[in-house]
This record gives structure tokens, C-alpha cells and sequence, in this order.
């Protein structure tokens, strides 16, 4: 092979890896799809064709799924698809392989007294869950009971969980994994805009002038959507992507400016950039005058805490408290923040902050902030939530094409599920909470329940709820589409004691962690074997028709929750007969979102498009919340109306959050700072994708990314195995030292998808102190050869 050939086959690569083929010309684009790992099936027209959202990440790309002789045979990137336009990444062109491991689970399972699992049918399995339930609320009440789903429920999974959970055990004690994940973001837009979820869209990666992407590693996170500015960028020299992290990731290669900061130090940077802002008088006065009031919280460290486990062994029940503010209040706290004290703090050269606060503050530009992980996962990740909405409201960017704070998901329904339904311990549907009457009383009418009945306290935050499961104070859990034994926090802590009592009921496609930890196994359908609904990060909801069957005896979710609450004499919170309840079931809880801003478009309507976003008035739907023009419930003639926000005048808050450090840094006997995430061919634990064989060869095992520099100083050869070890466990992993992400020195990185190297037993359970969502990024670890 010729050189040149050679490094254009290198390149192609690393674009079909990155999901970045759109920013190739046409020919190359087909080059690059076959590098991914495309389907060979994918233009076979012997087979059936239907539309579908990608099951993976939040990003909600569309694919079309190729059925024949009963199983999915390939898939393809759906054209029709405003998300993707065609294109899918890496794992979603592996999506069959998520169906057919070798060990998917087909039957229930009950252990028995000699530990192992054994076959049972539906109705003795079923029959249990109620019998375990029933057991526990009438012993223990309300309170010794849970259930733990995810971001990749459907939004017929989280409704029944949901309706069954609150309105027939009369428990908040209902949680989903987004809470760890993506808590933060939903704190930051109700504490500033009194209603969850974005107010731009995708469209923006067209229509912007500058992108500034907050630890996040788009490139390989959501590798479809960073396509698009790359595509964007392609077209129009003009446009800047600047990458602020605290490693040199694939992102950071398509950077026009690379910003590092130490971990933990983004709250001083914002801080900066607003003080340059006010400083250099780039703010939109007009705009403030007209849309902004100012805010400010608790602030004294001492009295907020961390909510480390050992802070507390019951649970954390910090609560901030609004106090109000000014725009001279806040101009004091930020003009802390100069230029070199930002640098002192952070590690980024004082130049950096002020070229960044340029490029904030340039009013003819359009400037979108892109975030996810890095700045949700944060010990205050509500107020580094704030701090970005602060710049995009002090500067007048927001809710017009091309300049809004978009926060970015990780699941595929954590949008439309979790946050839209309201599967968490203190939510209702449509942004409505379990602490005001107002709201329990309108559920209880849909439901058609009895006054009262809907309990005002919240249950335990994710946790505080395994906190509890480990106390014994929950004695009956069910746990759907996720698998807490790899994915939270200080894993050695939640080591259950032997209790007689307790029973955990985990439904799930695969054996996992969780699965071991279960007295009873449920095998789920999982995504085109069954009918569903997600919601993406755009406001988009999506609807799929089941095209196979599932294997063995594996049911949805939704179909195992009705069936336990018929059994516990709960069946007329579902009175839809039948197996055609799918409709119904979702019209219902469609109701409580109308009239509210954000009105969901109708089943029939979901049917026949790819998607909408909302609020979708008279079948259309909305680009642009709360702006005149684009959004029908605002009633201004132009600018942006805060409908939402009644509480603050329809206004928007500006909060003053100051910087606070770490729970754990770094010393001498933990040296180094240990960073946790994802990579670009595994999903989250890696139950699914470390059963898809190309995926698994292509990355097989969990490994920690070495400084080179740090590596020498250890002794550490590339490859060879060392010993990482922080203050809550140990863990043995390959070392990395010339990957294709660099930390700087006295960083490592791990990534989480092995469950036979869990990088969970080393992070610390710390958490924000108003979201409740642990902080994966930043805890202190040292590392010594094996």
C-alpha cells in the first residue's frame, strides 16, 4: 500500500471512529462507513425495513432496522432522520449485536438456598415480586420499598414504574440511574428557568458561530452530533470549536483552542469569564433589564458538605435556601475571580481566560456551550450548571438559533423518561414535584384517586436509597435496565449484609454485577423486541413498533411492572385490556403534559414522523423555547419570554455561585487525580456493547491512561500492569501511556465499562449539594507497578 493511501485510510479511520464521516466528501464518506463496520446487509432489500432511535446514547439518532426470517439481520442510518441525517457511529452500526449474546437471559430465576439460580415460570415469579412487596409495606411501610430504573427505560417503562410506585404503594421511592448522571442539569435549568430541559437544539451546531464544549469528549461521547459541527466548520472556516478539559482527548484535536484546567477548577474559570464580561461591559443590558433577576444560595462549605458516606450514615439532607440578589451582589463576587487569581486556582494562563471571555463576549457571533459528564458529575454541579446559564443570559444569548447552553445526555430516554415522566424520589410528570399540593393534587385527579393519596415526602435519592438498601431500612427493591454493582460510586460500601428480609428483584438482558446480587432474575425484551417511546436531548420524542420477538420467555418491562401491581390488587391504575395498551397508556400520561409548554406530541403523530420536539401545538412542533416567533406560548411580540418561571416573574435567575474545592485532592500519600468515563466503542457498563464482538475486540478490557512523563518517573512500561489504589480499594489495570487521549501529568483516567476491573471501587460517593448526583471525576488515587 502506498504511503499516501496508507495515511488516507489512517484518517478515514479515525473519522468512521469519531462518527465525524459527514465532514467527508461523498466518496470518502462510503470509504469511512465501511471502515465503522456497517452492515454488509445494510442495502438488502429481501428484508423489512422500519424506522427506530439508536438504543445507546442521548443523541436519539435514527436508523432503519433490516428484519428477516424473524431476527434484526442489519441496520442503517436513517436519511429521514433530522438527527443524524444517515449517519451512525461506531456502536450504532453494531446495534443487532446488543440482541444476540450468547448468554442472554430467557427464563425468570429464583435463588435458591444454595445460591445458585433455577428456572421458574412467569406466574410463580410474578406472584413473588407481590407476595415480597406486599410483605414489606405492610411490616415496614411505604418506606421500605424501592424501585431503581434508568435513562433507558421507555417512557411506557418509567409511566407504570411510576403510577405503580407513587399512586399504588403510596412511595417515593422511586429512582433512576440518571440521577447520576444527569441531575445537575435538571437542578440548573429549574432553579433558573423553573422548568427542565433545553430551550435550543440541534439545530444550533448549524446555525452557530462558536462552539465551547465543557469536559466534554463530544468527539467520542456523541461522535454523530460533533459531526455536524465539523461539517459546519468544513463549510465555514469561521466557525471555532474550543475544547475546555482537563485532558487532551480526540476532541481536542479539531480544537481551535485547547483549554486545561486542573480538576475541579471550572467553577473559578466561569467565575473568570463572567468577571471579564461585566469587567469589559460585553453584557446585553437591554436584555438583563428586561429578563433577568439575580439569586444567591447557601454558600458556607462547612454547612453544605460533600454528602460523603462517612459525613453521614443516614442520609444527606442538605437543602439550599433562595435568598435573593443583585446585580451589584453579583458584580462583587465575580470581580474575585481575576484573571490571575483564575490562574492560581485552575492552572489556565490568564491570556486563555481572556480569550475565552472574548469569545463569550463577541456580540455578533453565536456562541453555544456544550457539556455533559464533566460538569454534571461535580461535587457542584448545580452551581457549574448556573454559572454556564449565567453567561448565556448576562450576554443575550439564548433561545435564538445558534447561541444557547445545551446540556447533552448519556442515555437514550434520560430526557424523555427520568425527567419528562418523572422517575425520580421528589418528581411528578411535566416538571411537577410530589412536595406541592397543587401539583399531587391534578395526578391524583388524572389518576382518578382518592384526595390525599399521592405521599408529599421524597423518597431516598439514588444514594441514600442504596445507602438504605445496605442499612436495612429497604428491605424489597426492583431494579430495571441498569447495573448499580458497576455503575456507583465507592462500590466497597455497598456490600450487603445478610438480612432475611431483604430481596432484590433485578430485570435485566444479560448476566451482570446486579444480576448476582439478585434473589430473582427477570429477562427483559430489549429495544425492537418490544413497542417504545425516548425522548433525546433536543426535546425529540420517538416512537418504534416491535419488529421481533424476544428470546425464550423475556418480557418488557412495563408488561412485568402492571403484571406485579394486578397481583398486589393495583390493576385499575392500568384498566387496559389487552396486549394493545401501549396507545392508552401513553395518551394518559401524554394529559399531564398539555397546556403546560411542554406538550407532547400525540401517539398517532410519533407514529408517523421521526420524532418531534416540543411543545407541539396544533401538530407542530417548536425549535426554540421561550422565544417570540418560534415558541407559541409566548406572548411577546419579539425577544424571549421565561414563561415557565412564574415564581421569578417570568424571568430567568442569574445565580452567584463562588468556586468551592474538591471533596479530595491530591497529597502525598495519593498523588495523582483519578478522572472516570467512557469510551468511544463501549456504552456505560458494557453489558451490551462487550457482547457485541467487534466492539469488545476493538477495546477488551479496561486499561489507566498514564502521563508518559509520570510513567517514567514510576518505572511503567506501555502495557505493562500496574496497581491503582485509592482510599476506598484497589484496582490492577494495563497501563496506557500512548493512547488516543493524554492526561497531563499527575492525571489518570480509567474507564468503567469492565466489570472485571471496576473502576467504581475507587471513586469517591461525594455528591452536589443540591442535585444529589455523585461526582465521578475527581477523587485521589496513587499507582504502583503490580
Amino acid at each position: 500500500m502506498k504511503r499516501d493511501d496508507w495515511r488516507r485510510r489512517e484518517v478515514l479511520r479515525l473519522f468512521a471512529a469519531s462518527g465525524a464521516i459527514a465532514a467527508l466528501s461523498p466518496r470518502d464518506q462510503e470509504a469511512a462507513a465501511a471502515l465503522s463496520g456497517q452492515s454488509a446487509n445494510a442495502a438488502d432489500d429481501s428484508l423489512t425495513w422500519k424506522k427506530a432511535p439508536c438504543r445507546y446514547c442521548g443523541s436519539g439518532c435514527g436508523v432503519e432496522v433490516g428484519v428477516g426470517d424473524g431476527r434484526v439481520q442489519a441496520v442503517r442510518g436513517d436519511a429521514k432522520s433530522p438527527v443524524n441525517k444517515g449517519l451512525l457511529c461506531v456502536k450504532g452500526y453494531h446495534l443487532p449485536g446488543l440482541l444476540y449474546g450468547a448468554d442472554r437471559l430467557t427464563k425468570p430465576m429464583r435463588r435458591g438456598a444454595n445460591g445458585e439460580l433455577a428456572p421458574i415460570d412467569w406466574d410463580e415469579a410474578l406472584d413473588l415480586v407481590a407476595e415480597k412487596y406486599a410483605s414489606s409495606l405492610e411490616r415496614h411501610g411505604p418506606d421500605s420499598v424501592g424501585m431503581y430504573g434508568s435513562g433507558q427505560w421507555t417512557v411506557h417503562d418509567g409511566y407504570a414504574a411510576l403510577k405503580w410506585v407513587k399512586a399504588g404503594m403510596k412511595s417515593n421511592n422511586l429512582e433512576a440511574n440518571a440521577r447520576v448522571c444527569m441531575a445537575s442539569a435538571v437542578m440548573g435549568f429549574m432553579t433558573q428557568f423553573q422548568s427542565d430541559e433545553p430551550m435550543g437544539c440541534y439545530d444550533d451546531f448549524e446555525a452557530g458561530d462558536d462552539f465551547i464544549l465543557w469536559g466534554n469528549n463530544m468527539a467520542e461521547m456523541h461522535p454523530v452530533l460533533f459531526s455536524r459541527i465539523l461539517e459546519h466548520k468544513r463549510t465555514d472556516p469561521n466557525v471555532r470549536i474550543v475544547d475546555v478539559a482537563t485532558r487532551r482527548t480526540p476532541t481536542s484535536q479539531y480544537a481551535d483552542l485547547y483549554i486545561e484546567f486542573r480538576p475541579g477548577t471550572d467553577l473559578a474559570l466561569a467565575n473568570g469569564v463572567l468577571n471579564l464580561l461585566l469587567r469589559n461591559d460585553k453584557i446585553d443590558h437591554a436584555f438583563v433589564k428586561e429578563n433577568v433577576v439575580f439569586k444567591r444560595g447557601i454558600e458556607n462549605l462547612e454547612e453544605i458538605g460533600y454528602g460523603c458516606y462517612g459525613e453521614n450514615a443516614e442520609r444527606y439532607g442538605f437543602k439550599d435556601e433562595t435568598r435573593e440578589s443583585s446585580f451589584d451582589d453579583f458584580r462583587a463576587l465575580v470581580a474575585e475571580y481575576t484573571p490571575a487569581r483564575v490562574s492560581e486556582i485552575s492552572g489556565v494562563p490568564a491570556a486563555q481566560v481572556e480569550a475565552l471571555a472574548e469569545i463569550y463576549g463577541a456580540r455578533d457571533r453565536g456562541t453555544v456551550s456544550l457539556w455533559c459528564m464533566g460538569v454534571n458529575q461535580h461535587v457542584r454541579g448545580t452551581w457549574m450548571n448556573n454559572l454556564l446559564n449565567d453567561i448565556h443570559l448576562l450576554t443575550g444569548k439564548i433561545s435564538r438559533p445558534g447561541a444557547n447552553p445545551l446540556s447533552l445526555t448519556g442515555q437514550p430516554s434520560a430526557c424523555g423518561t427520568v425527567r419528562e415522566v418523572g422517575t425520580l424520589a421528589n418528581r411528578l410528570p411535566s416538571d411537577m414535584l410530589v412536595t406541592k399540593p397543587e401539583h399531587r393534587e391534578k395526578a391524583e385527579k388524572i389518576w382518578k384517586l382518592a384526595p390525599g393519596t399521592l405521599p408529599a415526602k421524597p423518597g431516598y435519592h439514588t444514594l441514600d436509597l442504596f445507602r438504605a438498601l445496605v442499612r436495612g431500612d429497604v428491605k424489597t427493591l426492583w431494579i430495571q435496565t441498569t447495573n448499580p454493582w458497576v455503575s456507583l460510586p465507592n462500590l466497597s460500601r455497598d456490600v450487603l449484609p445478610e438480612d432475611p428480609e431483604r430481596f432484590i428483584v433485578v430485570s435485566d438482558i444479560y448476566p451482570t454485577p446486579t444480576t448476582a446480587q439478585a434473589d430473582l432474575v427477570l429477562p427483559s425484551a430489549a429495544w425492537v423486541e418490544r413497542e417504545g417511546v425516548f425522548g433525546n436531548t433536543e426535546r425529540r420524542t420517538q416512537h418504534w413498533e416491535k419488529m421481533v420477538e424476544p428470546p425464550g420467555d423475556a418480557r418488557e418491562d412495563a408488561w412485568q411492572i402492571v403484571e406485579v401491581a394486578k397481583r398486589m390488587g393495583m390493576g385499575d391504575l392500568f384498566p387496559w385490556p389487552g396486549d394493545d395498551w401501549h396507545e392508552p397508556m401513553y395518551e394518559e400520561y401524554r394529559s399531564f403534559t398539555l397546556g403546560t409548554g411542554k406538550d407532547l406530541a400525540s401517539y398517532a403523530q410519533l407514529k408517523e414522523t421521526r420524532g418531534l420536539r416540543w411543545p407541539v401545538i396544533d401538530g407542530k412542533e417548536t425549535l426554540y423555547r421561550y422565544a417570540a416567533g418560534y415558541d407559541p406560548y409566548v406572548t411577546k411580540r419579539e425577544g424571549v419570554q421565561f414563561y415557565k418561571a412564574k415564581g421569578y416573574g417570568e424571568r430567568a435567575a442569574v445565580w452567584r455561585r463562588p468556586y468551592q474545592p474538591p471533596a479530595e485532592s491530591p497529597d502525598d500519600e495519593y498523588p495523582l487525580w483519578l478522572t472516570t468515563g467512557r469510551v468511544l466503542e463501549h456504552w456505560h457498563t458494557g453489558s451490551m456493547t462487550r457482547r457485541t464482538t467487534q466492539l469488545h475486540q476493538a477495546v477488551p478490557a479496561a486499561y489507566v491512561e498514564l502521563n508518559p512523563t509520570d510513567a517514567r518517573s514510576l518505572g511503567v512500561q506501555d502495557g505493562e500492569t500496574v496497581r491503582v489504589t485509592s482510599r476506598r480499594g484497589t484496582v490492577e489495570l494495563p497501563a496506557v501511556t500512548q493512547g488516543r487521549a493524554q492526561p497531563p501529568r499527575g492525571t489518570v483516567f480509567v474507564p468503567f465499562f469492565d466489570e472485571s476491573r471496576l473502576a467504581n471501587l475507587l471513586t469517591l460517593d461525594a455528591m452536589d449539594n443540591i442535585s444529589k448526583e455523585p461526582d465521578y471525576k475527581k477523587c485521589a488515587v496513587r499507582v504502583e507497578r503490580a
